[in-house]
């Protein structure tokens, strides 16, 4: 017992790297903001979210020193840059209030992206730009910038939302 109670007292997770070359084809769009009066809120977001990438995933996580799941990731994100606080649920979240963004190439930096795995909405990340957005994608993982239009995620894009006007 003892032994197992000075595992959970360790040191925190390291953080490691996940950067990984783009092969975004949208990488070469021009950067876009939601709107000129939310661009400084954009960027805090953007910015937020790029600082969290290498945090481990835990399911239910939402802070930094816990881990992150997909959704707990996002609304700690809001939460800290903006004050906005988002539902529990990628599903609750794409429920929300704000602007849809259908196309890919529409998307400005710190729209919330979402993905239907399953006939549904279960995960859900942030745009950062570029073609490339944040995200807790899973078990034994940890926060990661993947390309949007990549193989697995650009199959299961379902839509934008703009929170940011």
């Amino acid at each position: 017992m003892a032994l197992l109670l000075a595992a959970c007292a360790g040191t925190p997770h390291k953080r490691q790297p996940t950067y990984k070359t783009s092969h975004s084809a949208l990488a070469d769009l021009p950067p876009r903001a939601p709107s000129a009066a939310s661009a400084g809120e954009a960027n805090d977001v953007l910015f937020r979210a790029i600082g969290l990438v290498g945090t481990p995933y835990r399911w239910g996580g939402n802070t930094p020193d816990s881990g992150f799941d997909c959704s707990g990731l996002v609304d700690y994100i809001y939460r800290a840059a903006t004050g906005i606080s988002l539902p529990r649920t990628s599903h609750a979240m794409s429920t929300m209030q704000g602007r849809k963004v259908n196309r890919m190439t529409q998307l400005a930096s710190g729209d919330l992206v979402f993905f239907d795995i399953g006939g549904a909405i279960s995960h859900v990340g942030v745009y950062v730009g570029k073609g490339r957005f944040v995200h807790a994608p899973n078990s034994g993982g940890t926060v990661r910038l993947d390309d949007l239009d990549g193989p697995y995620w650009g199959d299961h894009f379902a839509y934008g939302k703009r929170l940011l006007e």
